[in-house]
């Protein structure tokens, strides 16, 4: 039976706009993006200080993860995108690349060709960098990434406060050196966001040998004598269950949490754990849906005297500032700024990240401030606690389990509290001193280890980089190969967060649009597989 297309993709999110675009750039090849929420038309999603509006709303897949046991039993919110452009269309628009050892980590685990040298040949086609070209740096590729039109005084006085700590300043966290202090560069483009969909799928959109399908969510994987010749999906018109077919291969692309269930439902994963949901094994792979790893943080906060903050960003003249000249406190991307700072002398590279924010932020920004104020999300970059994706049944349309077991590694607590302290010792400087600040959380009585883990406890939230739940390699429990080739299946990839190995050192939008960058190349290669 001949195939309805060439390529089918699953997910358009950041990794599968990349591909659509790169794959139906070949005029011969037929592709097939699949995508199981809507367009993402909202104004929210352009206007970049507006999208906490969309968590909890449509838009968002609005998981939650299992009560963790040293959390104090509580269940975290895990926003996602739903929609075009997946979380890139809902994130805070950092361009942050990772750890050049992060890369090299990845290489040295068994996959040639993902070391950093490797690597940053698909950054620079990604990139267009509004400061030019140079030896990190990408020019003319389809995701703008430029410098805040509008930074907040609060997050100059945070940059200036590293320097007068003497601690290194960075103008470029994805140039020579990652460590150090500065203002975030953001993929942005004319003070709008500019997200994987407006960067790589507008773009392709006339094109007559793609098909985009939204409300689309695909609900298995066709495997057929131990290959994927298609997949199955609800359509967003009739809501009817409908089959297409694939010649060359099927592209997963959910991130690390749909891919892995995907993969589950369609009986690959361990067999085991399929036989109790009374699916099918099709694939015996035990590592799907393990080796979950996110980078938890915690809030540290200060109120501020001064009416600077974020909290009135929403006054006529912002609005007129931002219709008028795209800048203003609307084009925020509210982690301004940050830090990359390491503590462990056993780990190459940072231990902790920074994200400034010039607000206070509760309950994911869900809360609107009452007061103006700061503050900084402490952030656990390296992590030996492992969790895991599970099914929670065998229907789609049911969430998976989500357990990323936080804080399992006493050692994961010394460095959070270390965090703490540095912030603490920053917002103690003459930068600062103007603004009339005064510490909201932990609060200034929380200052021996039992009290500031009492705050981890009951404040600790993910920054939202879940990863590597169908990790690449060659172990027993690698899922998919260096060329991101399921085990056990032929014609059927995973390109998205899931497959690192290792957690990246820093913000995960780039380094996943830079994975889709490079598995278009081996796809092409390979000549679809």
């Amino acid at each position: 039976m001949p195939g309805d297309c060439d390529y089918i993709i699953v997910g358009a999110g950041s990794a599968g706009c990349v591909l659509a675009a790169r794959l139906s750039a070949d005029p011969r090849a037929r592709v097939l993006l699949l995508e199981a929420g809507g367009p993402g038309t909202r104004r929210e999603v352009r206007v970049p200080v507006a999208f906490p509006a969309l968590f909890r709303t449509e838009c968002d897949w609005n998981y939650e993860t299992e009560p963790q046991r040293r959390l104090g039993g509580r269940r975290l919110y895990w926003p996602r995108g739903k929609m075009l452009g997946g979380s890139s269309s809902m994130n805070a628009m950092i361009y942050m690349r990772g750890n050049r050892h992060d890369y090299d980590g990845w290489r040295d685990r068994g996959n040639p060709g993902w070391g950093y040298d490797d690597v940053l040949p698909y950054f620079k086609r990604a990139e267009n960098n509004e400061r030019g070209a140079d030896e990190f740096h990408g020019a003319g590729g389809p995701l703008h990434v430029a410098d805040l039109r509008s930074p907040n005084p609060l997050s100059r006085a945070f940059v200036e406060a590293a320097a007068e700590l003497g601690l290194p300043l960075n103008p470029d966290f994805n140039g020579a050196e990652q460590l150090g202090f500065g203002l975030h560069q953001v993929t942005q483009k004319h003070g709008k966001r500019m997200s994987a969909a407006a960067a790589y799928l507008a773009p392709a959109w006339s094109r007559r040998n793609l098909r985009v399908e939204t409300l689309a969510p695909v609900t298995g994987v066709i495997v057929e004598r131990g290959r994927a010749v298609g997949v199955k999906y609800v359509s967003g018109g009739d809501k009817s269950t409908r089959e297409a077919r694939a010649e060359r291969e099927v592209v997963l692309c959910g991130g690390a949490i749909n891919s892995p269930q995907l993969l589950m439902l369609s009986g690959i994963g361990p067999a085991d754990h399929l036989r109790a949901h009374r699916i099918a094994v099709a694939a015996d792979l035990p590592g799907v849906g393990r080796n979950l790893q996110d980078h938890p943080a915690a809030d540290v906060q200060w109120s501020c005297r001064r009416p600077v903050s974020l909290a009135t960003a929403e006054t006529h003249w912002s609005f007129l500032q931002y219709a008028l000249f795209r800048s203003g406190p609307l084009s925020s991307n509210v982690a301004e700024a940050g830090g990359f700072v390491g503590i462990r002398l056993t780990s190459r590279g940072p231990s902790f990240q920074l994200h400034f924010c010039p607000v206070l932020i509760r309950r994911h920004y869900q809360t609107r401030p009452e007061r103006h104020g700061f503050s900084c999300c402490v952030t656990l970059l390296v992590t030996s606690s492992r969790g895991r994706v599970s099914l929670r049944s065998a229907s789609p349309f049911d969430p998976p389990v989500i357990n990323p077991r936080y804080l399992l590694d006493p050692g994961d607590w010394e460095v959070l509290r270390a965090g703490i302290r540095q912030m603490r010792e920053l917002a103690a400087t003459r930068p600062f001193a103007p603004f009339g600040i005064e510490e909201v959380t932990p609060g200034a009585s929380a200052r021996d280890a039992a009290a500031l883990d009492d705050f981890l406890r009951a404040r600790l939230e993910t920054l939202y980089h879940p990863a590597g739940t169908c990790k690449m390699g060659c172990d027993p429990l690698a899922v998919v190969d260096a060329q991101l080739r399921v085990r056990g299946v032929e014609g059927l990839r995973v390109a998205d967060a899931s497959v690192m190995p290792v957690l990246v050192r820093g913000n995960t939008n780039a380094p996943v649009i830079m994975i889709a960058e490079k598995a278009a190349d081996m796809i092409r290669r390979s000549g679809g597989s």
